[in-house]
Formats: C-alpha cells, sequence, structure tokens
C-alpha cells in the first residue's frame, strides 16, 4: 500500500499523479475507519484529504509554513508527515492532539483550534521570511466558516497592503461542485495563476499608468469581466490576486494551480470548492452529524447537560415569546437544533463570530427581547470585551447558557473551558452559577432567564446523574448555597459538578458539605458560619484556581478579617493536556481519592 510508505512529504514527492490519486483513496479509507476507533472530526477531513496531498506536493514543509485554520482538517497532514502510527493515540492522553501541536512535529508551524486566526499567523510567517530575505512561502488554509470571523478579513487587510509572497487558500465546502466550479472555471483558474496573465496584468498596469482614464477603464473592465465569471472581486479589492473557484477534490488541477502560484509575487487567493465528508456518503449527506464522531462506546441513558439546556429551551420558548436563542456556529453542539426548527424566526446562528453574538444579542435586549446565548466556555473568550463593555457594563438583561466548562476532554486545552469563572467574576453586574446535577442546571437556566440582568449558567459537557429530570425544581434564590451534609471540624465547598466528586469524601471525613451554587453573588453567610464553627475549609472546582471560586471564598475571608486553614482545590496553573474526562480529572488532582489525600495530608488542627 502507497499510505505505508509515506513517513514525510520527501515520499510523497517520489509519487506519480495516479499514485498521489491512489494515495488520496488509501487515506480516505484509512481515516474511516480510524476515527471510527479513536472519535474525531470526520466530515471536514474527508474533504481536506486531496488539498493536503497537492499542498505538501508543492510546497516545501516544514520549510514552507503552512497554517490550517482551526485544525479540524490536519489529519490527513498528520499522516504525510510521519505521524500515521501514531492516529490509534489520536485525542488520548499521551497520544496526538486533535489540532496541530507545536509541540508534537516541526510539521506542526501554529497552534490552532479556535477559527479565523491563520490569515494573521501565516501572514507574521511571511514578513518574518522578507525580513530574513528567505525565498520561502507562507500559506493559510482556512474554510468559509472561519472566514466569517472578523479577525481573518482584520488578516486580509494587513496583508493585502504588502507586497509579500503570501498565500490564502479558502477552503470553500458550503458551494457545491456543480457548472460554476467546472471544467471552465479549473482552466480560467489556470489561466490566471499563470506566469503569462500575470506579467501582462503587471505590464498592462505599467504602461496605462501614464493615462490614469485608459488605466480607469482597463482597471473597470477587467473587473466586470472577471466578475461575470469569478466571485473574487471583495479579494482583489483586498489587494490580492484572486484565482477560482476550483474543484478542490481534482488532484491535477490543484497541482498545477498551486505550482503556478509559487511561482508569482505578491499577495495570492486562491479559492477551491470542496464538500465536507467525500468519499464517504453518510457523511456527504449528513457532514454535520459527522463533524465529530464519537469513539465507539456503550450509548448511556443518561441526560447530557447540553440536552438538559435543550429540554430548557423548548420549554421556555413556549412560555415566552420574547426568547429569541443565538449561537456563534455551534447549533447543534450547543443543542439548538430542536429550538431552531420550531422557533426559526427566533433561533439566530451568526457564524463563527463571538464577538458580533454578543453585540448582537445586546441590541435584540435593549429593544425589548429577552436573548439566551448558548456558547461554550472557550469560545467565550473571545467575546470577553463585547461582554464587559456592551452587556455588562450597560446591565443589559440576558442569559448565557456556557457549554463545555471545566475540564472538556479529548478536544485538548483549545477547547478546555478552565478559565470562565476567573474571567467572569471580576465583572460587575452579573450573576454566574453552576449546577452540581441535570435539575439544577434546568432550575438556574430558569432563574437566570427571569433575572432581571446579566445572568450566565455554566455547566460541563457530557453527561448528568441519570436523574429523572424534575422541571419544577424552585429552592434557586439569589446567591444562597445549599447544605447537603452536616459534618465536624471541615467545610467542604463544592461549586458545580465537582460536589458528586466529593460526596464519598465527606462521609469518609465526616465533613459538611455544601453546594455553593452561586460564584456571584458567593454566599458569604455561609462562608463565614462555617469558618466559624470548623477548624478547615476546602474549596473543589473546575476551574483554574487563580482567580476562581475558591479565590472569592479566601476574599470573603479577608474582607470579614477570618483566620482560617484553607485549601483551594481546582485546575492547576496550567493548561490541560487531551484525554478522557475521567483522565484529566485524575490529572488535575480532582479525582475523589486525590482530593481526600490532599486533605488528610494538610488538615493539622
Amino acid at each position: 500500500m502507497l499510505i505505508e510508505n509515506i513517513k514525510s512529504p520527501k515520499d510523497l514527492k517520489k509519487l506519480s499523479r495516479p499514485e498521489l490519486k491512489g494515495l488520496a483513496k488509501e487515506i480516505r479509507e484509512f481515516l474511516i475507519e480510524s476515527v471510527f476507533e479513536t472519535g474525531g472530526h470526520l466530515s471536514s477531513n474527508l474533504g481536506a484529504i486531496e488539498l493536503t496531498i497537492a499542498i505538501h506536493y508543492v510546497f516545501d514543509a516544514p520549510n514552507d509554513k503552512i497554517v490550517w485554520d482551526v485544525g479540524h482538517q490536519t489529519y490527513t497532514h498528520k499522516i504525510i508527515t510521519g505521524r500515521k502510527d501514531m492516529m490509534s493515540s489520536l485525542r488520548k492522553k499521551g497520544g496526538l492532539s486533535g489540532f496541530p501541536n507545536l509541540k508534537e512535529s516541526i510539521y506542526d508551524n501554529f497552534g490552532t483550534g479556535h477559527s479565523s486566526t491563520s490569515i494573521s499567523a501565516a501572514f507574521g510567517m511571511s514578513e518574518a521570511f522578507r525580513i530574513r530575505k528567505s525565498p520561502n512561502k507562507a500559506i493559510a488554509v482556512i474554510g468559509d466558516g472561519g472566514m466569517t470571523g472578523g479577525m481573518a478579513f482584520e488578516g486580509l487587510n494587513n496583508a493585502g497592503a504588502s507586497d509579500n509572497d503570501f498565500l490564502v487558500i479558502l477552503n470553500d465546502n458550503d458551494m457545491s461542485i456543480s457548472k460554476n466550479v467546472g471544467a471552465l472555471n479549473n482552466y480560467l483558474s489556470k489561466l490566471l495563476s499563470g506566469k503569462i496573465y500575470g506579467s501582462v496584468k503587471k505590464s498592462g498596469k505599467a504602461v496605462f499608468s501614464v493615462l490614469p482614464p485608459v488605466l480607469e477603464l482597463a482597471r473597470k473592465t477587467e473587473e466586470h469581466v472577471k466578475g461575470m465569471m469569478i466571485p473574487g472581486t471583495l479579494f482583489e479589492e483586498f489587494g490580492f490576486n484572486y484565482i477560482g473557484p476550483i474543484d478542490g477534490h481534482d488532484i491535477d488541477i490543484l497541482i498545477d494551480t498551486l505550482t503556478n502560484i509559487k511561482s508569482l509575487s505578491g499577495p495570492q487567493f486562491l479559492h477551491i470548492a470542496t464538500k465536507k465528508g467525500f468519499g464517504f456518503s453518510p457523511a456527504e449527506s449528513d457532514p454535520n452529524k459527522f463533524h465529530g464522531v464519537s469513539k465507539k462506546s456503550i450509548p448511556s441513558e443518561k441526560m447530557t447537560y447540553t440536552e438538559v439546556f435543550s429540554n430548557w429551551l423548548l420549554d421556555a420558548g413556549k412560555k415566552n415569546k420574547q426568547l429569541c436563542a443565538i449561537t456563534p456556529a455551534m447549533a447543534d453542539g450547543s443543542g439548538l437544533t430542536d429550538f431552531a426548527k420550531k422557533y426559526p424566526k427566533r433561533f439566530f446562528d451568526v457564524g463563527i463570530a463571538e464577538q458580533h453574538a454578543l453585540t448582537f444579542a445586546a441590541g435584540l435586549a435593549s429593544n425589548n427581547i429577552k436573548p439566551v446565548v448558548a456558547i461554550y466556555s472557550s469560545f467565550l473568550q473571545r467575546g470577553y470585551d463585547q461582554f464587559i463593555h456592551d452587556v455588562a457594563l450597560q446591565n443589559i438583561p440576558m442569559l448565557f447558557a456556557i457549554d463545555r466548562a471545566g475540564i472538556v476532554g479529548a478536544d485538548g486545552p483549545t477547547h478546555s473551558g478552565n478559565f470562565d469563572i476567573s474571567f467572569l467574576r471580576c465583572i460587575p453586574n452579573i450573576v454566574l452559577m453552576a449546577p452540581s446535577n441535570e435539575n439544577e442546571s434546568y432550575a438556574m437556566l430558569e432563574f437566570g432567564y427571569k433575572y432581571n440582568g446579566v445572568c450566565a449558567v455554566r455547566y460541563p459537557r457530557g453527561n448528568g446523574l441519570g436523574n429523572k429530570l424534575n422541571k419544577n425544581l424552585s429552592d434557586i434564590k439569589l446567591g444562597k448555597s445549599k447544605t447537603l451534609i452536616s459534618g465536624e471540624r471541615i467545610a467542604i465547598l463544592a461549586f458545580g459538578p465537582t460536589l458528586n466528586i466529593c460526596v464519598d469524601v465527606a462521609n469518609d471525613l465526616n465533613a459538611t458539605l455544601v453546594d455553593m451554587r452561586f460564584v456571584k453573588p458567593i454566599d458569604e453567610k455561609t462562608i463565614i458560619k462555617y469558618a466559624k464553627t470548623h477548624k478547615l475549609i476546602v474549596t473543589v472546582e473546575d476551574n483554574t484556581v487563580h482567580g476562581g471560586a475558591g479565590s472569592a471564598v479566601l476574599e470573603v475571608l479577608s474582607k470579614n478579617k477570618i483566620v482560617i486553614p484553607t485549601i483551594t482545590i481546582g485546575i492547576p496553573d496550567k493548561f490541560v493536556s487531551h484525554g478522557s474526562q475521567d483522565e484529566i480529572y485524575r490529572q488535575c488532582g480532582l479525582d475523589k481519592d486525590s482530593i481526600r489525600k490532599k486533605i488528610v495530608m494538610n488538615f493539622k488542627c
């Protein structure tokens, strides 16, 4: 098999065109089998196989720098760069990352995981080449989804004003490969990327520059003719030489076009059309279903926290006609699909545009609409300024449903929700809650929606405890905790899902256990009460210990001049690796045995 002989891009360059096509077929078959075993992103990778082969065939990695936006589509890249035999470890602890990782390979030039960053990063690399007078190229590969992010256009604006030899490849998998991406466009793109067209275009402009009216006429004529055939006017206006769209699954045309582009100078923009899930009919028919494939496992009957949110949203949407749901391109992952089908006019998927999502929601809310913003914890980071300036500062009522808070698992540090408590609790005018089970999550969402202000509910990825959903729980009171176990000497203050880990610990140590519920406003009376009646305070959370809920407890103790031994347990001050959630909990010392051991070792009262 051809795939077994590919240990680096150099091996790829030894293959003939027919062999390259055979390799693409082998990689596709390998990925389908492999990803169903390990879990991971399937549709996006199947759609980028031919493109990845062509890039590595034409360019000279790692000397030429390739930056993959988001990084969902890099499995073929990993295989070509010598990591095929490690693919069985994908997304496992100690194994391959699901995204490009600087520490993993010299061929991973930039770590990605969030979208719309590739153009800026690759342009920075091209500037470094210019400063060093290096002939190497920088290539940014970005999808049509990533292109919706404002940062992508910031990068285009900056790069297009330069004369750097810089290539942006738009992998457009939202458009079909039909008549507009056929032989004519392939031919035109090959022509437009060739040396003859480039030199004629350059010399023609030089000649016409002494005749301004003629030059303007020529420019408009060129734009008119190209605009009729190819959708590149926007990128031309940014200063790029636009080429495409071409068939992104045709290795021959990809190699020919990229070879031509390699010889051109200045900023180049190649538009290719691909199909997500290409070559695997179930993924082609439903690419969203196969965007993220779970590792083969026994299905759980437990409801996930995302499903709890989905249930609440449908119920709340039925009762509240002013409720709108907003997501930045994560409708399925955030549990909004059913709501979108039932209430399409009250559902807004704004694309990969977290900053816009928050300010758009603020605009809705300022005009008597009550929005619910469903967003992953790690993606909320991208809208931080908007959260402060456009939402909290103006105290505009809305609810944030923050999914994937805490330890995420296999997606690794780019998607971990380790910081939201720290970066949210310092903001005035907000309420921040952390449910410990499915019923509390439902009740907190209901409370948060009715609250006349900015409210956020953070909940973890994955299953709840398996409780039957009680939609009538109404004991959520602003800033009030709930004591579950009354003990002596030790008081454990648990936030969110860590409460369930601490039940056995509290029983073993005859400790008091409190479900804190609220991070902000925090239950100061309860903290003071137990600080005065116990010998040790322990805080447990699935957020970084720096600036987290434990820090909030210490602030209460300090403000009230209470001196008591206190242990803050949470995620250590480091970026956590990828692995299963259970493995990462143990790694961070957030499993039952580690918590008990830490308490026993430090309790000397």
